[in-house]
């Protein structure tokens, strides 16, 4: 079951006149969501490591005649508060607002035992996972502040709403990144516009989800593109009341 209503369609200009900012938008969802929410009439700014994929998510979005996107090639395992407070300063300056910001970017890391999880390895994974989700996040809180009707949507996981063996760090990052939604979507309800809530694509066929199960057959599970209104449903303003929720993808 998709998180949204069994009756709802994205019109073609569903998100017209919105600016959205999609990280982890090279590759795998983050680049089906962010060409969608293209086509249906926003523009996306795309955030990622390597500016060749961003480039060519680019050309793909350009292609179609949506709304140009903007490109942010960025290390979010490498990157710094004082750095995403100087993106945020450059964006405010070019943006009236930000309508939505959509966390995709994660790593798997180690499938090990806890007790032979590489601490090195496990600290990126928290990096990338969830302290980058955070800082983007509270950097660009003025931004989505200005916003009618901001949304943020953090991805989850299976894995972190119910814990399993060998899943590490990978796990325990999204058992966080659904306590630091929880926790914002509390603090927001009453003082603001936008809403915050955590979506788990569920078994899709990605390099990441082909990683985690290399026995799996990878045509078994739906593409990104097959579930790319439940992110155009969280960004538009038919999700408006929607606060605080872990929502699935998949039944």
């Amino acid at each position: 079951m998709s998180c949204y209503p069994a009756n709802w369609q994205p019109a073609a200009d569903e998100l017209s006149g919105k600016t959205l900012l999609v990280t982890g938008a090279g590759d795998g969802i983050g680049r089906a969501v962010a060409i969608a929410c293209a086509e249906h009439g926003a523009e996306v700014l795309l955030l990622g490591r390597t500016e060749s994929k961003l480039e060519a998510v680019y050309d793909a979005i350009v292609a179609t005649g949506a709304p140009e996107p903007g490109i942010i090639p960025t290390d979010l395992g490498r990157v710094n508060h004082d750095a995403l407070c100087a993106l945020a300063s450059e964006l405010s300056q070019s943006l009236p607002k930000l309508d939505g910001l959509i966390h995709n970017a994660s790593i798997l890391g180690d499938r090990k035992p806890i007790a032979q999880t590489s601490a090195a390895l496990w600290h990126e994974v928290m990096q990338i996972n969830l302290n980058a989700s955070f800082m983007l996040t509270q950097t660009l809180l003025p931004l989505l502040t200005k916003a009618p009707a901001a949304s943020v949507v953090f991805t989850s996981s299976g894995v972190g709403r119910v814990g399993r063996a060998y899943w590490g760090a990978y796990a325990v990052s999204k058992f966080a990144t659904e306590g630091l939604m929880q926790v914002l979507a509390d603090e927001l309800a009453g003082t603001s516009q936008i809403r915050v809530n955590s979506l788990n694509p569920g078994a899709v066929n990605t390099a990441m989800r082909r990683m985690a199960y290399p026995g799996e057959q990878p045509s078994n599970n739906l593409s990104p593109e097959d579930l790319v209104d439940n992110w155009l449903f969280l960004m538009s303003d038919a999700s408006a009341n929607i606060n605080g929720q872990a929502l699935s993808a998949q039944a």
